[in-house]
């Protein structure tokens, strides 16, 4: 049988560093820097995840510290002016937060992120509980595997799956990612299949089928 795919407890990174309600700005600030990171979650108790603080809610102060805006433009960015007074993570985070299961399918993630504009999400349990984070690096992670791992993958999950007569006649090859069928089966109607099957292999750049079937003959 095919394997499981990748979920996001495989790429996720796990040591996560994450702040309290109360950690005040500077404190924030200075997390970010030393971990390199561009948002941190925000958590209560035991680790439940409450809300999200990123540079773009820190950078609202500043872009008001040199001007008062009028009241046309505070009531339109009301959000926006309320971050501006703040001090703490409580008030400066976006609640709730975007978050994602560590059994969710990797193109979820991918979804979540694009549709969301967010860069990373915090991975939670049931309990909503901090597990890990997942970034968009995170996620190109598969494309990280090698030609030889692919292609041993795709000729045992889908090749042998779908032709186990005439898997000796088929040739996977693996360059770059981008994978190449060819060879002889015998029913055609599997020849579409196995190139949507190769393509769902995480790591997989593209699929260049050039199967033919015995009954075409």
């Amino acid at each position: 049988m095919p394997a499981q795919p990748f979920t996001v407890a495989d790429v996720m990174t796990r040591k996560v560093v994450a702040v309290r309600p109360d950690t005040e700005f500077k404190d924030i600030v200075a997390a970010m820097d030393r971990w390199k990171v561009t948002a941190l979650p925000v958590i209560r108790g035991e680790g439940r995840v409450v809300g999200v603080v990123s540079e773009a809610d820190l950078l609202v102060k500043e872009e008001y510290r040199d001007r008062r805006p009028g009241v046309r433009e505070r009531l339109r960015h009301l959000d926006a002016m309320v971050k501006a007074g703040s001090r703490n993570a409580g008030d400066l985070m976006t609640s709730p937060a975007v978050t994602i299961g560590p059994d969710a399918p990797l193109p979820r993630a991918a979804r979540i992120l694009a549709t969301r504009r967010v860069k990373r999400l915090p991975v939670v349990d049931a309990g909503g509980v901090l597990q890990g984070i997942v970034s968009r690096a995170d996620l190109l992670k598969v494309f990280l595997r090698t030609d030889e791992e692919l292609a041993a993958e795709i000729r045992r999950d889908v090749v042998d799956h779908l032709f186990p007569v005439s898997r000796d006649r088929v040739e996977v090859r693996v360059r770059g990612g981008v994978v190449h069928l060819s060879g002889e089966v015998h029913d055609s109607t599997l020849v579409p299949l196995a190139a949507r099957l190769a393509r769902t292999v995480e790591g997989v750049v593209d699929v260049r089928s050039e199967l033919t079937a015995a009954d075409e003959a």
